[in-house]
Formats: structure tokens, C-alpha cells, sequence
């Protein structure tokens, strides 16, 4: 078996809290890891299995770099066109592989240390439609809706990481479509972005671009704040040899990568969840050692995302207990190898913000978090199996994301919060703890309030208009819409890019100055 890191006790990660994290009840990066749906044996399988199907039986579709690559570091390339990687190649790049970096954001003070089992929130997609906030029907998704998903999100505490959330139906080109979506995310929050790129030819204008709001090549290489998603296979066990050029080009450019796999149980990976759980993570592996024999140093996220699919139709399905259980699995695979992890978790096939949306997004989001995946994406906003996206959800599931990463925190049993003491004061004078010194001091570091949720009585809730959760999280995006036009690049700065580049994004539509 591969050698695999040794990871701390929860004790000693509890420690790496910082002082102004203990003053709140939740906070980014807050510590997961101790549900684990596989047992010992059963990783052991799969990391056997998987480590077997890429020595013997490997991928075909591979670009001849790769080709290259992999034979000289011990590969075969064999007479029927399949790359066998060898296990100890994978051993080296899974030693090797970088632990604990960070994930920079425009600002430092929202930089994400990808570490251990550390946990953050992030949005995702690439959906086709959005549900209109004010016609309350599906439309084509256009790039000013991505540029305000973003700033939506920039105002949401308990989602972390943007994700490209829409594709931008309304540009035709795809050089022009994978700069200004870059654009639009980097523009609308300071947050670390994560973004796909169509083409190879299209990376170094994505990188240029950065390289201008960082202030230089050097200073983005130092601090990249965006991350370039690439799904490096086209399942059952084949490289996309143009992602792959992609990937190659990203990591030369000094983008951290995330390596997506996304085979759909019963299609494109087994029917079975073991069997698409072992695909899924023998395909992202190998896309972890052509990462690394690119660029030892690359900042990788290991990024397996099985899908499942309703075998009744065909129709992916994300919402069900199968696909949230086979991201807990995946992401613990992350961690039993100490890898920087993302999954995806949140497709609800939910249609609109009803009781489905909440049940199945709080289902899969929850055991994948738990489970330890440092960044799960689409956690917030996504609907309609990967069809749709709701701007008002990113509101509502901020408060679920919150309550979601208070059960992540889980209990904190020292003495001190046991209150043993307390408890003995309590009972021998006034007989409930409302007046003590110690409720008060844990109001704010142990309870999460939601900020749209309402908890208020019948009675309060119908005199101020007995409305829906679904209708106070669309006021409150129409309020962040309306008002939040974030500045972090400045106007003289947006005046040069727009000079140098074809950005689409309107002026007026980003709240600049014409």
C-alpha cells in the first residue's frame, strides 16, 4: 500500500483554532473528519483496487506529453494505446504532493489554509439556466448573472470559496467567454475563485489577466487567488486530451489546479457505489501524477466527484441518500491519504427553494463535511441536478451552511464547558442559568443565529406577513444587489483591463463609473 501521512488528533487540531475563532460559533476551516463511512478494510480495497486498475489496466487518450512524462518516470505505453502507471509512481506523487497550502484570496484576511480536515464552504456548477429571482421561472444564464452571484457571495460568511456557479449563455466564443468568467467571479468577490477553461489556447489570457490584478506575474505566482478546475478524464478510464493540455498549461502559469473526476454511476463509471467510488479515485490519481511530474511544486486538489444516476432514466440524480453517501467515501479517501480534497455535494434535484432543496442539500452537504473534504462545491445555490441556480438560495443556504458547520465543530467536551461548577452553583441558589455570567460569555462563541431564519412565534411571524423562507432570502438578495458593488479591484485598475481586454461585463452592470 502507498504510504500515507500520519494526521493528528483531534485534540491537537482543535488547538489550531485562532483566538478570534473562539468568539464566534463557527468559522472557515472549521475541523471534520471523524465520520468515515468505509472501515478500515474497506479503504484498503479500494486504495488496492485502484492502484491496480492504473498498473494494469491504465487510460487511454493520453497527450504525448503525458506519454512522455509517465514512460520516463517508469510508465508503459502500451500496443493498445492505454498509459500504465505503475504504483510506486503513484506513491511518489502521493508523497510528494503538497499539504497545507493556501488558497489566497485578494485579501489575506480571506486566504483559506488548505490543511488536514479542515472544511469550507464553496459555491459550483456551471449550470445552464438560472431560477429568475423576480419571474420565479428558469432562463438562460447570462454573465451578469455570474458577476452577481459572485457578489452575493462576497457578502455571505459561511461561503468561503466561489466556484464558476453559471456558464455565461450570452457570450458565443469560448476565448471571450473563459476570460470575462474569469473576469466577472475575480471582479464580483475577493474571495479564492475556482474556474474551468474551455480551450489550452485560452489559458494565458486567464493568467494575463490575473497577473494584471495581482500587479505582476511574480506577485500571482507568490499569491494566486484563482484556481483552474480541470476535469483531466472522460470516464470509464480515459484521459480528455484537451483538458489535459489545459492542466498542463494552468500549472505552468501558476494556477493551483483542482482534479476533477465525474464518471455518472450506471453510464459512465458501475452501477455499484464501491465501483464508482474506485474509478473515480484511480482516474483523479492519475491525473495527480501528471500534475506533479508537470511541476513537483504544483498546488493540487485531489477532486474525485462521482455522480449517480437515477437508473430508472438515465437523469443524473444528486439529491439522494446514494450520492451523498459516495462523496462522504470519496472525501474520505482524501483524507486517508492527508490530501487537499474537494467534493461535491449539494445538487439537489429540488427545482426551487421547497422542503426537497432543504432536506437533500442538507443530507449531502453535511456527510461530506464531516466526512473531512476541505472544499465542497456546490454546497450553496445549485439546484435542479446542475441545471439551475437561485440567487436568493445562496442567501437562505448561508444560514444552512451555517448550522451545518456548528454540527462540524462538534462538542468540545474540556472541563471548563462542562461547567461542573456551574452547575453546582446554579442548583444551590437560583435555580436556572439565564442570569449567569457563563450563559452570557457562550452566547456568541457556542450558538449560531441565523440571519434570515426565522424563530419567532406564530403569532410575531403572521403580524409581520407570514412569509416563507424562500421570499425573505429574495428581499435580501435584492437588497445585496441593489447596494453591493465590490471595489477590491479599483476603478483606475478596471479602466486598464477593460482597455486591455474584451470584457463584456458592462460598467453599469458591475457599478462603475462610465
Amino acid at each position: 500500500m502507498v504510504k500515507k501521512n500520519r494526521r493528528r488528533g483531534r485534540k491537537d487540531r482543535l488547538k489550531e483554532a485562532t483566538d478570534d475563532d473562539i468568539h464566534h460559533a463557527v468559522w472557515p476551516g472549521v475541523i471534520a473528519g471523524r465520520f468515515k463511512p468505509l472501515s478500515p478494510d474497506d479503504v484498503a480495497l479500494v486504495e488496492e483496487t485502484a492502484l491496480s486498475l492504473l498498473e494494469t489496466l491504465g487510460l487511454s487518450q493520453a497527450i504525448p506529453s503525458m506519454i512522455k512524462k509517465v514512460t520516463e518516470a517508469g510508465g508503459i505505453y502500451t500496443d493498445q494505446g492505454r498509459l500504465l502507471i505503475p504504483r510506486a509512481l503513484v506513491g511518489w506523487a502521493l508523497d510528494g504532493a503538497k499539504r497545507g497550502f493556501t488558497l489566497c484570496g485578494q485579501y489575506a484576511d480571506r486566504d483559506l489554509k488548505i490543511e488536514g480536515a479542515r472544511v469550507y464552504m464553496s459555491t459550483g456548477g456551471a449550470a445552464p439556466g438560472v431560477f429568475d429571482l423576480e419571474t420565479h421561472a428558469y432562463r438562460d444564464s447570462t454573465l451578469q448573472d455570474l458577476y452577481d452571484a459572485a457578489r452575493i457571495v462576497d457578502r455571505m460568511d459561511n461561503i468561503h470559496h466561489f466556484s464558476r456557479s453559471v456558464v455565461a449563455r450570452d457570450i458565443d466564443d469560448n476565448a471571450a467567454m473563459d476570460l470575462n468568467t474569469a473576469y466577472a467571479c475575480l471582479a464580483g468577490t475577493s474571495k479564492h475563485v475556482s474556474i474551468s477553461i474551455t480551450e489550452p489556447e485560452n489559458v494565458q489570457a486567464v493568467a494575463d489577466l490575473c497577473y494584471a490584478i495581482a500587479g505582476s506575474e511574480a506577485a500571482f505566482r507568490a499569491r494566486p487567488f484563482l484556481t483552474v478546475m480541470v476535469c483531466h478524464v472522460v470516464p470509464p478510464m480515459r484521459f480528455a486530451e484537451e483538458a489535459c493540455e489545459v492542466l498542463e498549461r494552468a500549472i505552468l502559469a501558476g494556477f493551483p489546479v483542482q482534479l476533477i473526476s465525474a464518471g455518472q454511476a450506471g453510464a459512465t463509471s458501475p452501477a455499484t457505489i464501491a465501483g464508482s467510488l474506485v474509478q473515480a479515485v484511480a482516474e483523479t490519481l492519475s491525473g495527480l501524477v501528471f500534475a506533479r511530474l508537470v511541476d513537483a511544486e504544483v498546488k493540487a486538489i485531489f477532486a474525485p466527484k462521482p455522480l449517480v444516476a437515477d437508473l430508472r432514466t438515465g437523469s443524473m440524480s444528486g439529491g439522494g441518500g446514494e450520492q451523498a453517501i459516495l462523496m462522504a467515501g470519496a472525501a474520505q479517501m482524501g483524507r486517508h491519504w492527508d490530501l487537499p480534497t474537494s467534493s461535491i455535494a449539494g445538487i439537489t434535484d429540488a427545482k426551487c427553494l421547497d422542503a426537497q432543496y432543504g432536506a437533500e442539500k442538507s443530507l449531502a452537504v453535511s456527510m461530506a463535511a464531516h466526512a473531512g473534504s476541505n472544499i465542497v462545491t456546490q454546497a450553496a445555490g445549485m439546484m435542479s441536478s446542475l441545471l439551475g441556480v437561485s440567487h436568493a438560495a445562496y442567501v437562505s443556504d448561508n444560514d444552512l451552511l451555517g448550522n451545518i458547520l456548528r454540527t462540524v465543530r462538534g462538542i468540545e467536551t474540556t472541563p471548563e464547558n462542562i461547567a461542573a461548577e456551574v452547575i453546582k452553583a446554579v442548583c444551590e441558589g437560583p435555580g436556572h442559568f439565564l442570569g449567569e455570567q457563563h450563559t452570557f460569555s457562550r452566547m456568541k462563541s457556542d450558538y449560531f443565529y441565523p440571519e434570515i431564519g426565522d424563530r419567532r412565534t406564530p403569532r410575531e411571524w403572521e403580524e409581520d406577513g407570514a412569509k416563507p423562507i424562500g421570499e425573505v432570502a429574495k428581499q435580501k438578495t435584492r437588497e445585496i444587489l441593489s447596494s453591493h458593488f465590490p471595489k477590491h479591484i479599483p476603478d483606475a485598475l478596471d479602466v486598464e483591463l477593460r482597455a486591455r481586454f474584451d470584457i463584456r461585463l458592462t460598467q453599469a452592470g458591475s457599478g462603475r463609473p462610465a
